[in-house]
């Protein structure tokens, strides 16, 4: 299992929004590290929460900024923001009732699930607010 290595192709040119991806791609990457190591269930459950309820506000912190600069596809960006949220809140129900066993499975899932967003529909907001900010 690779990590996620940030690049220019995870940009989407907003720095501020740029900040939020760089934290969670290291939280995506303490994450895959602690799955490599075997670590405890206990710490796999810690690292997924954080993960989640970083990614919760940071697509508030998204959301405030659509709203500020009257993106028009807002509707659009929060209904992925809500189903990315309900993907991964699955994941973790699945996790709790297998014991909290976490597999290379579940960290391709999560990586995918991190990365499409902000190569495609962030990349869109990204190139919007370049204009307006």
């Amino acid at each position: 299992m690779k990590g996620i290595t940030w690049s220019k192709t995870l940009s989407i040119g907003v720095e501020e929004v740029d900040e939020d991806h760089r934290k969670l791609v290291d939280i995506f990457n303490t994450l895959n590290h602690a799955v490599k190591d075997r670590d405890a269930p206990e710490y796999l459950t810690a690292v997924l929460d954080e993960l989640v309820n970083c990614t919760v506000w940071h697509f508030s912190h998204e959301e405030r900024l659509m709203l500020k600069y009257q993106y028009k596809d807002m509707e659009a960006h929060k209904a992925e923001h809500r189903e990315l949220i309900e993907t991964v809140k699955e994941l973790q129900q699945e996790l709790l009732q297998g014991g909290g066993e976490m597999t290379e499975r579940h960290i391709e899932i999560l990586e995918r699930w991190l990365t499409e967003h902000i190569l495609t529909t962030d990349m869109r907001l990204g190139a919007y607010l370049a204009n307006v900010m």
